[in-house]
């Protein structure tokens, strides 16, 4: 039976390597926390402002901007070497398990990932390596979450790797 990291890797073409290249740097320590409030900010402003596709924008409808933008940079910076802004405000992160209420779908997977691409590359303040590195992590994250709404789907338990259980990973 395939890990909810080895579907992830299967379906995102990133390899754990280079998902997890984010951990070689401190991120954090390398860009600062602006560049990590400003990629969330230019994130979710692509997001809500999405009329391109109304049914991905539907999905954050019931939630409020400003918060998901909290959500995100604070996690991002927990993730990437800074401070547990994050699990000192909301509790472990626990990815799957917080995105258990929407539809986690590929085609979401990539709509997400178009806008992440979009802001990544509208960030000034990051650079190309750090790009590259944090790209990967999403790409491969993304559809780690994907492989665990499945699973939520199947109602089935698979195992991961890197001692976590599917509620509890990244």
């Amino acid at each position: 039976m395939q890990s909810l990291q080895e579907k992830a890797s299967e379906w995102s073409g990133v390899n754990e390597d280079d998902a997890f290249a984010i951990d070689s740097t401190n991120l954090f320590q390398k860009l600062g926390l602006q560049a990590f409030i400003n990629l969330s900010t230019n994130f979710y402003n692509r997001v809500y402002d999405d009329d391109q596709e109304e049914w991905f924008r539907s999905i954050f409808a019931n939630s409020k901007k400003e918060e998901a933008i909290q959500n995100s940079y604070e996690f991002l910076v927990q993730r990437m070497g800074g401070p547990p802004l994050y699990s000192q405000r909301k509790g472990h992160p626990a990815l799957i398990g917080r995105h258990r209420p929407f539809p986690v779908t590929h085609q979401a997977a990539e709509r997400w990932l178009h806008h992440m691409h979009m802001a990544l590359d509208t960030t000034p303040d990051i650079d190309a390596d750090s790009k590259i590195k944090m790209m990967n992590f999403f790409r491969h994250t993304a559809f780690f979450l994907v492989a665990g709404d499945e699973l939520k789907n199947k109602n089935q338990r698979v195992p991961c790797k890197h001692g976590t259980s599917g509620s509890d990973a990244v």
